[in-house]
């Protein structure tokens, strides 16, 4: 049991390292969205001052910073704000997922939704993305800001593909790949490139920190995904069944779909078609997933995609900020908040 706790103490580590190394710099990401949400609506600063205390790992603002520190750059403030808008295109995106999804709870609090009602959401989300554009601009860098609206591009049609194929139980691994690459991995991936782009590196260290980006971001996604699923695993403002309930087909639907039998995968169909399921539909789909073993299944994709990550910064030299970037790989899979 010791060795257990040990090994998750080490794995959520290695995000404090990460944290820890550019602390002073998240600091000023956190001033800069703040000073960039100042609003004289009050509605507005209300719902904006509610979102940043709501808080989250900024794990997308980390990578931009840890990035830029393993490309030397140290001159400027240019990745506080560009480490800030990449952190404000999260928070709009979630903004908007909570309406589609008509999502009550996030990181263990009320909505922005279901307080304020979904109108006002979906603006304040759009609020984000201005801010966001503005910020952009101002940074002044054409490369930047290609990379950074085609992301926000790319997380759109993630969210429309995802809603095209919502409770479809059959649904191609392949199909569902190409929505958390979108809605997911774009964001990690700009959020990792952005570093290199901000120290004049070559193509090299932009392509290998744009692919380490890419498939971390795969990883947490599917580890997010599993999650939901893991009935074993408590984790800090997880509630298990968020995504069942809404009706999302993630990895562990597909992967249980591909190995039921047919009076099962029969089953599997009608619970997806209802509009509303019940807990005792979640606890069928529960037992289903430990009797065919998914959640392991589930996490042996994910280390394909954790492999490929931690493989692409050979192109950089050792380092403590390439070693701390490499350790994140281990907290994305198996992280305990």
């Amino acid at each position: 049991m010791g060795t257990v706790v040990q090994l998750k103490n080490q794995i959520n580590n290695s995000y404090f390292q990460l944290k820890d190394s550019v602390d002073e710099k998240l600091v000023l990401v956190e001033e800069k969205i703040k000073t960039k949400l100042l609003s004289d609506i009050d509605l507005v600063q209300k719902m904006t001052d509610y979102h940043i205390e709501t808080g989250g790992k900024r794990l997308r603002a980390l990578l931009t910073l840890g990035s830029a520190k393993l490309c030397g750059y140290t001159k400027g403030g240019r990745d506080i704000n560009l480490a800030a808008c990449v952190e404000m295109i999260h928070g709009a995106t979630l903004m908007h997922d909570d309406v589609i999804d008509l999502g009550n709870v996030r990181r263990g609090k009320k909505t922005l939704n279901s307080i304020w009602g979904n109108h006002s959401s979906v603006l304040i989300g759009d609020y984000l993305l201005s801010r966001c554009f503005e910020m952009m601009v101002e940074d002044g860098n054409l490369e930047v800001l290609k990379l950074l609206s085609s992301t926000s591009s790319k997380i759109a049609q993630g969210e429309v593909l995802q809603l095209q194929h919502k409770g479809e139980v059959d649904m191609l691994e392949e199909t569902y790949l190409k929505i958390i690459t979108a809605k997911t991995a774009a964001l990690f991936s700009a959020a990792t490139k952005v570093g290199a782009i901000l120290s004049n590196k070559g193509i090299k260290e932009k392509e290998a920190l744009e692919f380490y980006g890419k498939n971390l971001g795969l990883t947490f996604q599917i580890a997010d995904d599993t999650l939901d699923y893991n009935s074993d695993l408590k984790v800090f403002g997880k509630k298990i069944g968020k995504d069942f309930f809404e009706g999302k087909i993630t990895l562990p639907i597909i992967l249980l779909f591909q190995n039921t039998n047919s009076i099962e995968k029969n089953k599997l169909k009608d619970i997806f078609k209802q509009d509303n399921r019940s807990d005792e539909d979640l606890h069928f789909t529960l037992m289903l997933i430990k009797k065919h073993d998914i959640i392991k299944k589930c996490y042996k994709k994910a280390e394909h995609f954790i492999n490929l990550a931690s493989n692409s910064l050979t192109a950089f030299e050792e380092s403590d900020e390439k070693k701390n970037l490499e350790n994140l790989t281990s907290f994305s899979l198996e992280r305990t908040f």
